[in-house]
């Protein structure tokens, strides 16, 4: 049993603050239309949504930023948006929240990824998206790799892919080439597409139902997770692979052979939405706070614990992050 102590946490979270991290990957912009619903539509079996408020939100690789942000970090986002009226709602909300937005490329070839929810007495009724799929163009790879070796003081780079197309397997390459030249903490969260694409990075982290596809193995027992884990750090020769379960924690896999189970948090889950987004936003913030991989793996678990006990997509913040802590004990990595 290891143990996590509330000081200790608080040690590496003082050592991360405005420390500058690079998210590149898929920016979107998450709409909510709420209402009532009293009626069915006479010209379809479908419900009437009688609009009270629409509310918009950060989402995808900005919801990591977020997270950063939070906890005291200088986020620095690298996506495309597109010329139209969702992305300049993006970059409003952007700049309420103090957020750097240079990085972000204006393509008027493609629309701003947005995903408008529709929610009737509480529930979710419908969901449309707005989005392009096809790989960006090399002018935007070249702008994303000039804005970075223009920076002088990166502590990380995070790849967000939601396979929306903005990172091509010949700029992940060269992304990760360019963090490894630097010695720069380089995260990905990946996608199905180019889940092979991510080698020699410092955090792998994939979803129990991402790895099962990706290595077409079930992932229903403790022998196929083990199985599925060690796989991952061989072909990938990354140094750890955090493999999320849901409801039952994480699992960390580290290139030393060292396997550290992490169980899940949440006293009561509200909402999983971001829960991801918080986990690898957290796990790199302690990372360059110089925690092992151990204690950034638990807080990275504490942190998703925390968001998914509050409704709708929340970052974590260090007073709620310490609080969690403080509720549960010390012990927490076995």
């Amino acid at each position: 049993m290891k143990e996590l102590s509330v000081s200790r946490s608080q040690e590496i979270l003082e050592n991360a603050k405005n420390k500058k991290v690079a998210i590149i990957g898929d920016l979107m912009l998450d709409r909510f239309f709420w209402g009532n619903v009293n009626r069915i539509s006479p010209e379809a079996p479908v419900p009437v949504i009688e609009l009270l408020s629409e509310t918009n939100h950060l989402g995808g690789a900005a919801n990591v930023a977020a997270n950063l942000q939070s906890l005291g970090l200088v986020p620095i986002m690298l996506g495309v948006l597109g010329n139209d009226n969702a992305g300049n709602t993006f970059l409003d909300l952007c700049k309420e929240q103090n957020l750097v937005t240079t990085g972000i490329f204006i393509d008027k070839n493609r629309p701003t990824t947005a995903k408008t929810r529709i929610i009737g007495n509480n529930q979710h009724i419908a969901r449309v998206d707005r989005e392009v799929l096809s790989l960006i163009e090399n002018d935007v790879q070249n702008y994303f790799l000039d804005y970075l070796n223009a920076q002088t003081d990166l502590s990380a780079i995070i790849l967000e892919d939601y396979n929306k197309g903005v990172l091509p397997a010949k700029l992940i390459r060269e992304i990760i080439n360019f963090a490894n030249d630097r010695d720069i903490f380089i995260a990905v969260d990946p996608k199905q597409d180019n889940f092979f694409e991510y080698k020699n990075v410092d955090l792998f982290k994939p979803n129990k139902k991402e790895a099962s596809k990706a290595l077409d193995i079930a992932i229903n027992s403790k022998t196929n997770l083990m199985e599925a884990g060690n796989k991952l750090l061989e072909t990938l020769n990354v140094r750890n692979v955090m493999l999320t379960l849901g409801s039952e924690g994480m699992i960390l896999f580290q290139n030393s052979g060292d396997i550290f189970s992490v169980p899940t948090r949440a006293r009561q889950v509200a909402d999983v939405s971001g829960a991801g987004d918080t986990a690898i936003a957290t796990y790199t913030a302690a990372a360059i706070g110089n925690a092992n991989s151990v204690e950034a793996a638990s807080l990275a678990n504490f942190a998703s614990g925390a968001v998914c006990e509050q409704p709708g997509v929340v970052p974590i913040t260090p007073d709620a992050l310490i609080s969690t802590i403080q509720r549960n004990g010390t012990k927490e990595i076995v």
